[in-house]
């Protein structure tokens, strides 16, 4: 296989500390996801020899508005900054600010066509700060019916139609298949419409948001789907553990080798 795989420190190991959880992800072979850094210790991070290569790339703001947009911009220039630290080479950013339980800080029901130029413009803008700094920044679609009601620019394809409108290899999608399964399916199909614009995938089976092997999605087809059109990027877990977090990184590599 000429992808990488990585897991997620946010949601196995979580009766151990967090450093730990990295460093146990590390001592698999495995590359590290993060989230939000604005409460870690980003020096013991930087520390544990493990190679992190995604991050929350902001941590708050919107892409529509104007101090939202402000927002957004300014603590992804923070991001930047906390990256080069952490040598991490990949920011993930989201169709808006996310609060608690992952709900939009602004709920939209209708983007107007106003909204989609002001999200591109300001997606431009951060492809630009990406490119300045020689990072990449991810958008990560999410999914509506279950997660992340609300949410503006959530689907696959809205991703993908940002995107490939910025048109910048400092902007790229996150394309989350577990997101995808809920909100559109016809994964393999969308792996290979998306392949030009994808910078990451991420995974996690439905329904529970597990390991690959605990619900209905065939990701041994995926992964050789992901073979087929030549990926060579980062495939994350993003997943929970249903029982053991060892056991379910085992049945991610089964699916993803």
């Amino acid at each position: 296989m000429s992808y990488r795989l990585a897991a997620s420190s946010e949601m196995i190991y979580l009766d151990r500390p967090f450093l730990e959880r990295v460093e146990r992800i590390r001592d698999r072979g495995l590359l590290v996801e993060i989230w939000d850094w604005s409460n870690k210790d980003i020096d013991a991070l930087a520390n544990s020899g493990a190679e992190i290569v995604s991050m929350t790339g902001y941590l708050t703001g919107t892409l529509t508005d104007d101090d939202g947009i402000e927002q957004f911009l300014a603590t992804a220039e923070q991001s930047i900054e906390v990256a080069k630290r952490l040598n991490c080479p990949s920011l993930n950013v989201h169709g808006t600010g996310l609060g608690e339980g992952g709900l939009p800080v602004k709920p939209v029901q209708v983007v107007t066509p106003g909204m989609w130029l002001r999200a591109a413009d300001t997606l431009r803008r951060l492809a630009e700060l990406g490119a300045k700094h020689d990072k990449v920044f991810t958008l990560e679609n999410l999914n509506l019916p279950v997660d992340h009601p609300g949410t503006p620019f959530a689907l696959a394809r809205d991703t993908k139609t940002l995107v490939a409108a910025v048109d910048s290899p400092h902007l790229r999608m996150n394309l989350d298949l577990y997101h995808a399964q809920i909100g559109e399916g016809n994964l393999i199909e969308l792996v290979r419409e998306c392949q030009p614009w994808i910078g990451e995938i991420q995974v996690a089976d439905v329904p529970g948001r597990c390991e690959p092997g605990t619900g209905e999605v065939n990701y041994a087809a995926v992964a050789a789907a992901l073979k087929d059109i030549g990926y060579s990027g980062v495939v994350a877990m993003e997943a929970f553990a249903k029982g053991d977090s060892d056991v379910a990184l085992d049945a991610f590599c089964a699916a993803f080798s």
